[in-house]
C-alpha cells in the first residue's frame, strides 16, 4: 500500500512534537535531535518534520474524514493541541461542498480538515466575479485563508481554500 509523504521544515521541534502528538493522537516513531517522523496509519502518512535552517512551512497540508463525526472528533484534537480552529461549515471549494475546519501549528503551516458530502459547479463559492484566468477576483476569501495568502484575490490552490 502507498504511504502519503509530507516533509515540513519547522522553526521550533519541540513545540511542533507537541502539536502533531495531539493533532495524530500518537507519539512519533522516531525523535532525534532536529527530526521527528510519523509513520501513521490513519491517515496512512509517513509525516516528517525538521529543523534545517530553511525557511519553514508549505501552504497547507489537510486530512480529510469519511464523516462528520470523524471531523467533530478531529476538531477536538486540534482545540486539546491550543490552536485556534476555525471551522468553515458548507463551504464550497475544489468543486465540491464540505464542512472544514482550519487551525495553524506553531510555526504557521496552515492545516485544512474536512469532510465532503457534496459536488459543487465551482471551484470556489465566488467564481463567478472572477476572470476566466482566475486573475481578477472579487470574491471574499475564508478569513483563515486571507490571512495566510500569499497573494491577493483569487481562491486558488496557492491562495485559497485548496
Amino acid at each position: 500500500m502507498n504511504r502519503f509523504h509530507v516533509h515540513l521544515n519547522v522553526s521550533n521541534l519541540d513545540a511542533s512534537i507537541r502539536f502533531y502528538s495531539q493533532l495524530f493522537a500518537t507519539a512519533p516513531a522516531v525523535v532525534k535531535g532536529d527530526y521527528a517522523k510519523w509513520m501513521l496509519e490513519d491517515p496512512r502518512v509517513n509525516f516528517a518534520i525538521s529543523t534545517t535552517g530553511r525557511t519553514p512551512g508549505i501552504d497547507h497540508l489537510g486530512i480529510q474524514v469519511d464523516n462528520g463525526d470523524e471531523l467533530v472528533s478531529l476538531g477536538q484534537r486540534l482545540d486539546a493541541a491550543g490552536s485556534t480552529v476555525v471551522p468553515e461549515p458548507d463551504a464550497t471549494c475544489c468543486y465540491a461542498r464540505s464542512d472544514k475546519m482550519w487551525t495553524e501549528d506553531p510555526q504557521g503551516t496552515r492545516w485544512e480538515t474536512f469532510h465532503t458530502f457534496g459536488e459543487a459547479v465551482t471551484y470556489y463559492a465566488g467564481d463567478d466575479a472572477c476572470t476566466a484566468d482566475g486573475a481578477a477576483c472579487s470574491a471574499p476569501m475564508h478569513p483563515a485563508h486571507a490571512a495566510s495568502a500569499r497573494t491577493g484575490g483569487c481562491s486558488t490552490p496557492t491562495s485559497g481554500c485548496c
